[in-house]
């Protein structure tokens, strides 16, 4: 088929230059208009839900609103993760989702189960979804400053909430601009309690009558001399004057009481929970612009800066717009420097080119056809919504080698063809041109295909890549792909066609050629002591490959390199209970420090949260964006590493944890684990101060971990409260309810916004409250007059407790679990070790109460994942390649020994990384999959000439009756290795040359395309010394091999279907001999006990009765805590009584197990309690020998229950026959037991141990089993009757034909 398309290519060349047209102007276009940003989206499908409920402390917050929200959300279709924040005053709720869900889609069943939540806050909290945007929206930042210090934080502020903000939202792509630091105006009123009591007015009255003055109405209209007019009734409150004036009655004299006889009233700052900072010269305000989801991030930048540049015209004079952060520079450094690197490798790949031919003229083939196939993977990338980012042009940056390679061999095979005409005297002419195309495009056009299709095909595993691994990696393959499937079918269409236009005029031949000659004078004399030694080359060939896997041990892991973006961001963690103006002192000192280091640019520092659901930082954490200067304006030897070290040492303050991250990167790990650190430890549990107490526990564990660089354990429970502990008894001797104290408290200490100013198009607050000096220490509040509905005067300590006490800060849950979070950042040495010297030590020195957990997060929850994928994408990679490689060669052995190649090019590869320092990581992985199909491809090279030289040596044999010797061989694969090396060497030295600019670049996103480059680069080096020698020996000794004693060569190659036959007889007799023991002892099974095989008399579930005195926690206080219990049972569990429930977790159902007599949680079972219940089963007389826990890959006894039993522990006993106890860490449960030595009992007669009622996969099993020996058996019949009954048939009606014949 590949021959007929190459020949129907040439026949109509017309068409063939028509399409390529077509396809570069499409292209062109594409490039044109394909989205630009620098990075891939990484973050999750996500829904934010921020809830306002002002004033409240976090405890209420998460009790009132977070609590009720994330248990409803648990529920949402496609919920992976539901994340919780309470915060003074905000709830946050992060719906993660899973990765395949439309974000739209999302967003409604998010807001359908919040309607049905909603009903049940309080009031007060208003709950609203977040903007459709995800972690990267952060595009463009900006500070409002005036130099002229005319306007205050107030006013700046006034003019970011109601003039910057609603015109920038009308740009196309923005989703939300969001308002940062600065001072909200609030006009203030400050009750004296005093006079209150003295007129006898509560302060619920004071509260009315403002709202009641703070009103506007219309009165229909009024038709007057036959016209229309509309009747307003003026009553909005516009200044402090109005506010003053507001009647609160009249006295017995008729004298009016207005507001300002018994409150001070005046504009101040509402209470704020954020703060902006500026080069350290003070407070500002900032603007966070975020995009939508989707769009394209350098268009919507380019039109916010040009709506910017309109609007400063109307901003008032002095006020200046300052760009602190802005995506753009780095969206044009990545893409500029990766278009550059393509230049870079188009051009020496050229050189390549022109160097080996010498031929100026054939070399235009190869850089008109490689423009071609990297337009057309552009026009698919536009067609399938792909933006243009440092990862999809670096798919076709690193395809670029072989994108050339079909064109190259053809090239030279074309060259080669003109040689043997000028040799038989004759010369290429318009009348043969075209036929010699065709014969040499045809001769190895079809391998060639084949082997570009390979290089496509083996990169398609890296599709099955998810999450965030996936996202990072999907766009770099579908490009790789897309360019090399442009290039598989360019090679057979349009490089044909090419060929016949250019390769004309005189070629130098290969002998003659300087590059050429020194090659074959350089490898013909190494090929020829290869081949009178080829058994002691593979040994060679072995240890090289012994060799190449010691550096393996010493090369770390980690999941993705560390991307440098350009810009950096501070983001230290000061202890819990800071005040704001604490942090904006804090804030201010960084910032000015920072500022001082020369390639610093701009520094724009925030502290606590902006308004902005995207933003759910507590007051405690401080991020400041560093703008730095261009790298040209550096001092020498400054490198972004060595910045980072000297900022960290210039900015060293007590109770602050410094870490120095990037700013997107940083941003997607925060909303997808919550954990801005490499690594993290998520700490749940039932209470808060235990959890702060296994914080600290890990702190200490870790500081003295090797690599270490900061460990930092939330205070969970560090926060400093002021309560108010009313006491009912005393209060209903007044006539007062908890409401109405609450009341108070709420209105007159905490200060509770009223009503809104309406003044034009501007909205502001309106606060009321007591005085400072009356609600500044406990013993002032204790004093606050409280005037009863009864007309008493009493103080708040006269019906209440005021004391401080310690509570959290803020709270964090996580699929309704409390969490506490460890922030651990590491130095000199990778992720991956670090967390497995981490884990080892933490599991041995940290003390885990019942109802507690750990787990392991940040970018190692990353890399298991994708540890794990690849486990079985790699295999599936080369299960890919055999398949086609046998579809083109059908023999087995030349399969075997192409596949050969890969562990050999391994070599290089990990050598070159050894030596470069880089560790293992995905950005590796997904190198190593595509050297497979390169490397793959000069095997499939080198073995198509040494077959071709071979098949030529028999066919002049056969014509001149030669017999064929071992030196025939010899001379075959001389001829055929040594005068075919350029064509390996072309091949191998575009890929190796083109992909050295991407290896040895630097600027934005070298870090990870060099990661990506160096597996490929190393084991193509090593791959080409292999295909150079070790593959000419292994096909000399393959074929002398099957040479015959006579001397005559076998010319059936091997067949494995046509070897198997001869076997079948012992195969069918193995297979009866396992199918009669299989009936036996399933027979035996049957009929007699077999409890003894497995040590089933050692195990015996010895449970108590329930004993209901001790149940002291009711059914009642359970289904308060777990509201969506489902399948509640009371049990026994050792000697405790237990509760055992279930919860649904999107599709999952987790089991819990709680102790009836206390409430407190036991599972995840720990191992001192599998351990109780493993001796409380079992009754031998051995000891524990050994425990084990099993989180993945189930042994064969659990394997039919995995999708439940997992996680689980082992537990083995020392005496003789004893089993294995299998005990569930979710509900405490024996799920097996197992002695070790009738595991295999199990395994050779799987059918016997089926639990059918129990495992899908196992009724899969015997279904299609069964069915396929149905089949077997009918096909049988079918065979019997034809080839017996039909041939006895047949023989019988042709031996009376004979005799018929015979008579007559």
């Amino acid at each position: 088929m590949i021959e007929s398309i190459i020949r129907w290519s040439v026949g109509n060349r017309f068409f063939v230059l028509l399409a390529t047209f077509l396809l570069v102007g499409i292209g062109l276009y594409s490039v044109n208009k394909t989205p630009i940003d620098a990075l891939p989206d990484l973050s999750d499908v996500q829904v934010i839900i921020k809830t306002s409920y002002p004033g409240q402390a976090p405890q209420v917050v998460e009790d009132q609103v977070t609590y009720p929200m994330t248990t409803a959300m648990l529920s949402v279709p496609g919920a992976v993760t539901v994340r919780g924040y309470s915060f003074f005053g905000d709830s946050y709720v992060y719906v993660i989702f899973d990765e395949d869900t439309d974000l739209y889609w999302a967003r409604s069943r998010v807001l359908e189960y919040l309607s049905q939540v909603a009903p049940n806050l309080p009031s007060a909290a208003r709950p609203q979804l977040g903007p459709d945007a995800t972690g990267v929206g952060w595009v463009y930042l900006y500070a409002l400053t005036d130099t002229t210090g005319q306007h205050d934080l107030s006013q700046l502020r006034s003019i970011q909430d109601w003039f910057l903000k609603y015109e920038l939202q009308t740009v196309p792509g923005v989703s939300e601009v969001s308002a940062l630091g600065g001072m909200v105006k609030q006009y203030q009123v400050q009750v004296n309690p005093d006079k209150l009591r003295a007129f006898g007015i509560p302060l619920s009255h004071i509260q009315m009558a403002i709202k009641q003055g703070n009103q506007e109405i219309g009165a229909s209209v009024v038709e007057m001399a036959e016209a229309e007019y509309m009747v307003r009734a003026t009553g909005y409150l516009k200044s402090v004057s109005d506010l003053e004036n507001i009647p609160l009655g009249v006295n017995e004299n008729g004298t009016p009481l207005l507001l300002k006889d018994v409150a001070d009233i005046g504009t101040g700052p509402q209470m704020r929970r954020g703060v902006a900072e500026l080069n350290g010269e003070g407070e500002t305000v900032g603007g966070i612009v975020v995009m939508r989801f989707g769009e394209n991030a350098q268009q919507v930048i380019n039109r916010v800066k040009e709506k910017l540049n309109k609007l400063k015209k109307g901003l008032p004079d002095g006020v200046e717009i300052v760009p602190v952060y802005d995506r753009s520079a780095l969206i044009e450094r990545a893409v500029d420097n990766l278009a550059y690197k393509l230049l870079e490798e188009f051009g020496v790949v050229a050189l390549v080119c022109i160097i080996f031919l010498f031929h100026v003229r054939s070399s235009l083939v190869v850089i008109i056809s490689l423009p071609v196939g990297i337009l057309t993977a552009f026009i698919i990338m536009y067609w399938q919504g792909l933006n243009a980012n440092i990862m999809s042009l670096g798919g076709i940056a690193i395809a670029i080698g072989a994108m050339i390679d079909g064109a190259i061999v053809m090239i030279e095979n074309m060259h080669k063809h003109m040689e043997k005409l000028t040799e038989q005297g004759k010369s290429l002419t318009s009348e043969n041109r075209w036929q010699v195309v065709m014969d040499s495009a045809t001769e190895v056009g079809p391998a060639l295909f084949f082997t570009l299709l390979i290089i496509t095909v083996s990169f398609i595993p890296v599709f099955t890549l998810e999450a965030q691994e996936g996202r990072m990696f999907a766009p770099l393959a579908f490009t790789k792909t897309y360019a090399m499937a442009a290039a598989a079918a360019l090679a057979i269409t349009l490089v044909p066609v090419l060929m016949g236009y250019f390769i004309r005029g005189k070629v130098l031949p290969e002998h003659k050629n300087p590059v050429n000659r020194s090659l074959t004078f350089i490898y013909m004399p190494a090929l020829r002591v290869v081949l009178r030694f080829p058994k002691s080359t593979l040994l060679a060939a072995l240890v090289v490959l012994a060799i190449g896997i010691y550096p393996l041990n010493k090369i770390g892991s980690e999941f993705i390199p560390p991307l440098d973006e350009g810009d950096l961001m501070y983001m230290p963690t000061t202890y819990p209970g800071i005040s704001i103006g604490q942090a904006r002192q804090l804030l201010q000192q960084t910032d000015k420090l920072i500022k001082t280091v020369p390639e610093v640019k701009t520094v724009f520092g925030k502290v606590g949260r902006a308004e902005t659901a995207t933003d759910p930082a507590p007051l405690t954490m401080i991020e400041t964006f560093i703008q730095l200067k261009p790298q040209d304006q550096w001092r020498e030897g400054v490198t972004t590493e060595s910045l980072k070290k000297e900022l960290d040492a210039l900015v060293k303050l007590p109770g602050v944890t410094n870490a120095w991250v990037m700013p997107i990167k940083t941003r997607i790990d925060m909303l997808a684990t919550g954990i801005k650190t490499p690594v993290g430890i998520k700490i749940a549990g039932p209470k808060l101060g235990v959890i702060q107490d296994i914080g600290k526990q890990i702190e200490e564990i870790l500081a003295d971990v090797p690599g270490t660089a900061s460990v930092y354990s939330e205070r969970v429970a560090g926060g400093r409260y002021v309560k108010v502990d009313i006491q009912r008894g005393k209060a209903a001797r007044y006539g007062l309810n908890i409401a109405e104290i609450q009341q108070v408290v709420a209105t007159a200490i905490g200060g509770m916004n009223v009503t809104k100013t309406v003044e034009g198009l501007e909205r502001y607050p309106v606060s009321l409250r007591y005085p400072q000096d009356y609600r500044d220490s406990p013993e002032q509040l204790s004093l606050l007059p409280i005037v009863t509905p009864n007309g008493q005067r009493i103080s708040l300590g006269d019906v209440a407790n005021v004391f401080i006490e310690d509570g959290p800060p803020g709270i964090k849950s996580e699929n309704a679990r409390l969490n506490g979070w460890a922030f651990v950042d590491i130095e000199g040495v990778d992720v991956g070790t670090y967390v497995v010297d981490a884990q080892k030590v933490v599991a041995d020195k940290l003390k885990l109460p019942a109802g507690y957990s750990i787990a392991w997060a940040g970018q190692y929850e990353y890399m298991q994942r994708a540890k794990a994928k690849l486990t079985y994408v790699v295999p599936l990679t080369l299960f890919i390649i055999v398949i086609l490689l046998y579809l083109n060669f059908r023999n087995v052995i030349e399969v075997a020994m192409i596949m050969g190649t890969l562990p050999l090019a391994m070599v290089g590869s990990i050598w070159l990384m050894y030596i470069q320092g880089y560790n293992f990581s995905v950005a590796v992985g997904v190198g190593f999959i595509a050297l497979a199909g390169v490397a793959v491809e000069i095997g499939v090279i080198m073995l198509v000439y040494l077959n071709q030289a071979y098949q030529e040596m028999l066919s002049e044999h056969r014509l001149k009756n030669i017999t064929t010797t071992k030196s025939d061989v010899l001379q075959a694969v001389l001829h055929g290795a040594g005068m075919r090396v350029r064509p390996v060497m072309m091949t191998a030295a575009a890929i190796i040359v083109g992909l050295l600019p991407i290896l040895y670049g630097t600027g934005t996103g070298s870090e990870v395309m060099s990661r990506i480059a160096a597996p490929m680069v190393g084991g193509m080096m090593s791959a080409v010394i292999l295909t150079l020698l070790v593959l000419p020996a292994l096909f000399y000794l393959w074929r002398s091999n099957s040479l015959e004693d006579k001397g005559k060569t076998k010319n059936k190659p091997f067949n494995l279907l046509k070897t198997s036959r001869k076997y079948h007889k012992w195969l069918m007799l193995f297979l009866g001999a396992q199918f009669v023991v299989w009936s036996v002892t399933g027979a035996y099974m049957v009929f007699f006990n077999i409890d003894y095989i497995h040590g089933d008399t050692l195990v015996f579930n010895h449970q108590k009765k329930i004993a209901h005195n001790n149940i002291n926690y009711s059914f009642k206080e359970l289904k308060q805590q777990y509201p969506n219990a489902e399948v509640v049972s009371l049990a026994k569990f050792i000697d405790k009584d237990v509760y055992r429930f279930t919860i649904k977790n999107g599709d999952k159902e987790e089991l819990y197990l709680l102790d009836a007599s206390n409430g407190d949680l036991l599972t995840p079972l720990n191992k001192s309690l599998a351990i109780k219940v493993a001796k409380h089963l079992y009754t031998g007389t051995g000891e524990v020998a050994s425990v084990e826990h099993i989180s993945d890959n189930p042994p064969f006894e659990l394997s039919r229950r995995a999708h439940n039993a997992l996680p689980a522990w082992r537990v083995n006993f020392d005496d003789l026959g004893s089993p294995s106890l299998y005990i569930s860490a979710t509900n405490g449960k024996l799920l097996a037991k197992r002695h070790e030595f009738w595991r295999l009992f199990d395994w050779m007669f799987r059918f016997h141990v089926m639990d059918y009622s129990d495992s899908e996969i196992d009724n899969l099993l015997l279904f299609w089993v069964t069915l396929i020996g149905i089949f077997a058996a009918i096909s049988g019949l079918f065979l019997t009757y034809f080839r017996v009954f039909k041939s006895n048939k047949s023989v019988t009606d042709n031996n009376e034909s004979i005799n018929t014949g015979g008579a007559i």
